[in-house]
């Protein structure tokens, strides 16, 4: 006991000790900040403006160039005509929109419609990924957090572990969260009511979600499509203007050409190009867009040299097919996700490969072209 009695107050007599020692840093700071002369509060005030939020933000173009409003989205027409229905109805009605799904190849916009919902719906938005997620506390704590209203934004919601997505399921139906605690004999559930809130989730793979997790998604599980080439042109002169380049129509066209149909390409090309405009002190011509494709080796179908060497090999190696999934991703020395979600929907989508039940075989057009280049 009287150890316990010397240790509370040794306790205390560091705490005093400590908020002491913080009090006069505290002064010393105040006085130094008090006798600062007029040029060394001026030169820090301008430290202050470099790194203040709004120039910070021209440094994360991805997030700059994504729409504020509807007007300004681009493209995914019956989609975009469906979510505004849905939430003009769930604000009518005063209630926080349905359970969203969006899937798709990357870079389609799938964050892009999240962050625009919060937006229009002026919702907190809260973003999260599968992996991010490991166990049912990680989830607990995410979900126990939202206020009434909040969006919650999980992306590859794929990669979930199971267990996890069972706990999931009667969050979204009934608003609630049932947690074991304890093992054994001695464990019970307890059951935490949750605020009402939205999910919206993001994969690009729905094959791997259960069936049960996504029959939950209320408000529709919607399926991003590729653009069209009118579509990415409007979308790189309104990325152009942004940015404050002058972008020819020949050059749009050209960076359209090439943008393998994705919004999040075109704009990465975009910006290739506007950087080496600007260290040739030109302007972005197209003389200047196909330098700068050159020098990343994208040709006039928008394949990159890994999707040309995959052609190459499944032609080369294995005369033209059909080679199966796992002996290409050997010989390539790439993952098997990596193929089937990165190089293979726009080559299917160009119709250069094709999927038979023996596996991947290439096309007379991937012949023609891999003469070409």
């Amino acid at each position: 006991m009287f150890r316990d009695l010397y240790s509370e107050l040794d306790s205390r007599k560091r705490t005093k000790i400590k908020s002491a020692r913080l009090g006069s840093n505290r002064s010393i700071a105040h006085n130094n900040s008090m006798s600062r002369k007029p040029d060394e509060k001026l030169a820090n005030s301008e430290n202050a403006e470099e790194i203040s939020p709004a120039n910070g933000n021209t440094t994360f173009l991805d997030q700059t160039l994504r729409p504020n409003s509807w007007d300004e989205y681009i493209g995914q027409t019956n989609i975009k005509e469906n979510l505004k229905i849905l939430l003009e109805a769930a604000r009518q009605r005063n209630h926080p929109a349905e359970h969203l799904l969006f899937y798709g190849p990357p870079g389609l916009g799938k964050t892009t419609l999240a962050n625009l919902i919060a937006k229009e719906t002026r919702s907190q938005l809260k973003s999260t990924s599968g992996p991010a997620i490991e166990k049912v506390g990680d989830l607990a704590s995410i979900l126990t957090n939202l206020s009434a209203g909040d969006i919650l934004f999980i992306d590859e919601i794929h990669r979930l572990n199971k267990t996890i997505e069972e706990v999931l399921y009667p969050a979204m139906e009934s608003g609630s969260l049932d947690i074991i605690i304890g093992k054994g004999p001695s464990a019970r559930t307890i059951q935490l009511e949750l605020p009402p809130f939205t999910l919206i989730a993001a994969t690009t793979r729905i094959a791997m979600l259960s069936a049960p997790l996504r029959s939950r998604f209320s408000g529709g599980v919607h399926k991003l499509e590729f653009y069209t080439d009118e579509e990415i042109e409007k979308i790189i002169e309104r990325s152009a203007k942004i940015l404050g380049v002058k972008i020819d129509d020949e050059a749009k066209t050209e960076i359209a050409k090439r943008s393998r149909s994705t919004p999040r390409t075109a704009n990465y090309l975009l910006k290739r190009g506007r950087d080496l405009a600007q260290v040739k002190e030109q302007g972005l011509t197209n003389e200047i867009v196909k330098e700068a494709l050159q020098m990343l080796n994208i040709d006039e179908l928008g394949l990159n040299a890994e999707d040309r060497m995959m052609l190459q090999v499944i032609e080369d190696k294995f005369n033209g097919g059909p080679v199966g999934l796992n002996t290409l991703a050997a010989a390539l020395s790439e993952e098997q996700a990596t193929i089937e979600d990165v190089y293979e929907p726009y080559l299917l989508k160009l119709g250069l490969i094709e999927r038979t039940p023996r596996g991947r075989t290439t096309t007379e057009k991937a012949r023609e072209h891999l003469k070409k280049n």
